[in-house]
């Protein structure tokens, strides 16, 4: 092959990809935490004895499992300001569809989790007379939370990547930059190799981390 790499033309850019890095890194903070929260609360609505409560949740988690994350992004994006007849900042529409994406894989991990807890534990909780939420609060959520955590941090990462597919619908995050300098530069190996570079320097110190948090997992139930 006779190409010759050269990333010389991105240093005038370097603006421009960390402005789309900063768009990148508040879609997969903010639809984290509300995957995160918001993922508990559906798991306990899924686990519930009444069917009015627990068959909407179910269904919210199939449907967001089972349909491309592509086609939630973009049916959100044009679907629901025409239903609703009102704009939504493009930012905070791709966190309410990311975060909704994460919730139902984050909810099933937290399922996971709950159904963990030792039923010894429950049955205490019981014998000192803890109110259900308080039971759950600061008996099941902790315990779910560190069963699940590997998961749920493992999903995180998986948010950060499907964070670049908002750029098809025109969020200037990263990938969104790194698209219009490949266009403007006709340098689209250099741009989308440094693009991808920057993704795999957010994502393994995460990776790494769940891996070191299993292993203590692992250990701490061989003692």
């Amino acid at each position: 092959m006779g190409y010759h790499f050269d990333f010389s033309f991105l240093q005038g850019s370097l603006g421009s990809l960390l402005a789309g890095l900063k768009v990148t890194l508040e879609l997969a903070l903010a639809s984290n935490l509300m995957g995160l929260v918001l993922g508990f609360v559906l798991c306990l609505m899924a686990m519930s004895r009444v069917a009015l409560i627990r068959l909407p949740a179910q269904l919210f988690i199939e449907f967001f499992r089972c349909t491309p994350a592509l086609l939630q992004i973009v049916w959100f994006f044009y679907c629901i300001p025409m239903m609703v007849d009102v704009f939504i900042d493009p930012i905070a529409m791709g966190v309410l569809a990311l975060g909704l994406n994460l919730t139902a894989f984050n909810a099933e991990a937290y399922r996971a989790g709950v159904q963990a807890v030792p039923k010894e534990h429950l049955d205490a909780c019981v014998a000192l007379g803890l109110k259900a939420w308080q039971r759950t609060l600061f008996v099941v959520l902790p315990q779910a939370l560190r069963n699940a955590m590997p998961v749920l941090m493992t999903n995180g990462i998986g948010t950060l990547q499907q964070s670049a597919l908002v750029a098809i619908v025109a969020v200037a995050d990263l990938m969104y930059v790194g698209k219009s300098l490949a266009t403007e530069a006709y340098r689209p190996l250099e741009t989308y190799t440094v693009i991808a570079l920057i993704y795999f320097a957010l994502s393994l110190p995460v990776a790494r981390l769940v891996h070191l948090i299993e292993r203590r997992q692992d250990v701490a139930l061989k003692r």
